[in-house]
């Protein structure tokens, strides 16, 4: 299994309802996407204060494997909602953070 995290320095001018509707199209693709298992999203709620150097939201998309993730990352859906991501964050791609993980078996 492949487990894609992204976490994202909003803009302070971004809306609750404009993060909620990107991360309700995030979890939209799990209905069209083969091997997309699970999204999860929101936002940080860890007690350890600074660590999250800003990253204060993001989502994690669960992949039955790296096929399957490769294929939500080509998807023409996954890269206009990305795209409004990149519009929302702050300093564009610089406010965004991708880390994947191979969960194993």
């Amino acid at each position: 299994m492949i487990r894609h995290c992204v976490f994202i320095r909003f803009r302070p001018e971004i809306s609750a309802e404009e993060k909620t509707s990107i991360f309700a199209e995030i979890a939209g693709l799990k209905s069209r996407l083969p091997g997309l298992l699970a999204t999860h999203e929101g936002a940080n709620v860890s007690p350890e204060i600074g660590m999250d150097k800003g990253y204060a939201e993001g989502f994690i998309v669960d992949f039955a494997d790296a096929g399957a993730r490769d294929a939500y990352l080509a998807d023409p859906e996954h890269q206009k909602t990305g795209a409004k991501i990149v519009a929302a964050a702050e300093g564009g791609i610089d406010g965004i953070f991708v880390y994947d993980l191979e969960i194993p078996d």
